[in-house]
């Protein structure tokens, strides 16, 4: 068993070659082999948001606070809020991020395989934010 208490874990700023605007994550679960699991707390300023990714084995998302939006490549900008639960399938082009006015965090809960859990990709654009 593993225990981290609160303020154990290690805040990090999200890159700018992942993400556009203000991100901090905080890792919460990045289980040893044989577990695949990998899990953060992931908290955007308003208009921040991911780059396009993939994740090799899918990815879900919980909102836990403010407002967001997120999309799969060809797909319509789901506007999402407190409670909601948005699942990525393997391999599925998405992003998502805080509205351009309210801040929002989200519990990314995702699988590694072969010690990899995400593809990163290119920013999204102006046009595919505004949906």
């Amino acid at each position: 068993m593993d225990y981290l208490p609160a303020g154990a874990r290690p805040l990090r700023k999200g890159p700018a070659e992942w993400f556009t605007g203000d991100v901090t994550m905080e890792p919460l679960v990045d289980a040893a082999e044989p577990s695949r699991l990998r899990a953060s707390l992931v908290s955007f300023a308003p208009g921040a948001r991911t780059h396009w990714h993939t994740h090799p084995l899918g990815q879900a998302i919980h909102v836990l606070s403010g407002r967001g939006r997120a999309q799969r490549a060809g797909g319509p900008v789901l506007r999402i809020g407190p409670g909601d639960t948005v699942w990525f399938a393997p391999h599925e082009r998405h992003w998502h991020g805080a509205d351009p006015d309210s801040a929002m965090s989200h519990l990314a809960i995702q699988e590694a395989q072969d010690g990899h859990s995400v593809t990163w990709a290119e920013p999204v654009g102006a046009q595919d934010y505004a949906g």
